[in-house]
């Protein structure tokens, strides 16, 4: 799938600079455009692979963001987002859309330039073209707190509503305890960029190989077409003799038993990505549809293990609509199976976040309510004789 790929504020740029960086590591081409919008100057500087012509700022003139950011308010960011639609558009003229199958837009959902600009740029980008829109959203962990969980709650909505398929990344299933923030955030923007790109790569092939099972775009856009929200699991082993170098940092390698099959490695990796962490925790059989890409060198493929998988993935799902394929990668050091599983509802997160965002909400508005009238207070006099000036 040929992407156009756009990054909206300093989580969403800093994922698409994971993908552009896993991509070069592993020698595929799926970015074909990419962007990054933010209103905080200095988070435009932060990318080490978008060029600077692809970096976009907005709110520079808007008097609450002054090209310092909006401070998590998700009002302004969609405020600055409207504001700077022609400016967004023009930024646009350069995405070639005849070479794309689709665009994804990939933000945070807790941060204010994310979760507001990015639903109005997706708004935009249906209204400007034919070509499937899908969102990558960050959800905030339970620990960031109230604000950051109305954000998501509420950008939820749009996301969902105006993208053909939404996929989404919860911090709290990832978040690891004994790293920094920024190790913390550093290590889930890799596995993220790992996941999607070698879902979203699969059938732009780089090289002579044809895989024996051919997975296309069409394939993922017709598992994504639901309108829905979907999660992404992800299992690689490392293929005997080969170095992985750089690429250690973006894969979690597991040891897959070896029963003397290349069958049963591809069959034991898939069943590893449905049961280890999904980028949602979810039910995997509240999947409308599903879809299953084994990556890595041919030698190592079996059509056999490919189809044991499937039929697997139909029983855990209790869908006949399932799709597998192949995607090879002739150098590649490692054996992966990654699993899309589209439209599912049974997402507990995704209910707590709500539940913190309605709790949050009423306190924000209480607690208005009390300094108001503490204020009025503060400043009038006990028997109401001072008048104010105007």
């Amino acid at each position: 799938m040929k992407l156009g790929t756009i990054g909206i504020g300093n989580a969403g740029s800093k994922i698409v600079d994971k993908m552009v960086e896993f991509e070069s590591l592993t020698d595929r081409n799926l970015c074909r455009h990419v962007m990054v919008i933010n209103t905080a100057r200095t988070d435009l500087s932060k990318p080490d692979h978008i060029p600077e012509d692809k970096r976009i700022l907005i709110g520079d003139t808007h008097q609450k963001a002054k090209g310092h950011g909006v401070g998590g308010d998700v009002e302004v960011g969609a405020e600055v987002a409207k504001n700077d639609i022609d400016e967004i558009r023009r930024a646009f003229d350069d995405v070639d859309i005849h070479e794309v199958d689709a665009i994804l837009v990939c933000a945070s959902l807790g941060g204010g330039t994310g979760s507001g600009a990015a639903p109005v740029v997706i708004s935009e980008l249906q209204k400007m073209y034919d070509e499937p829109v899908y969102g990558l959203g960050i959800l905030p962990g339970k620990y960031e707190g109230g604000r950051p969980a109305l954000n998501a709650a509420r950008s939820l909505q749009s996301f969902v509503n105006n993208t053909d398929n939404f996929i989404a990344f919860d911090n709290d299933a990832w978040r690891s305890k004994d790293q920094t923030v920024g190790e913390g955030y550093d290590g889930m923007n890799r596995e993220l960029a790992t996941r999607i790109v070698t879902l979203l790569g699969a059938g732009e092939y780089d090289e002579p190989t044809v895989a024996e099972n051919v997975m296309d775009a069409s394939d993922i856009i017709r598992t994504l077409d639901t309108n829905g929200i979907s999660s992404i699991g992800y299992a690689s082993t490392s293929v005997d003799g080969k170095d992985d170098g750089f690429l250690t940092r973006f894969r979690e390698d597991y040891e897959i038993e070896d029963s003397g099959s290349a069958a049963a490695k591809i069959n034991g990796l898939v069943r590893r990505a449905v049961n280890s962490r999904l980028t949602l925790p979810c039910d995997a059989s509240s999947a409308d549809r599903a879809l299953i890409v084994i990556s890595g060198p041919p030698s190592e493929f079996s059509r056999k293990g490919l189809e044991s998988a499937r039929e697997w993935i139909e029983s855990e799902v209790d869908t006949v609509d399932v799709l597998a394929g192949d995607d090879p990668r002739e150098n590649a050091s490692a054996l992966s199976a990654v699993v899309l599983l589209s439209n599912v509802t049974e997402t507990p997160r995704i209910k707590s976040i709500q539940e913190q965002a309605v709790d949050a909400q009423d306190k924000i508005a209480e607690q208005d309510a009390v300094r108001e009238e503490e204020i009025a207070e503060l400043i009038t006099d006990e028997q109401g004789k001072i008048d104010p000036v105007i």
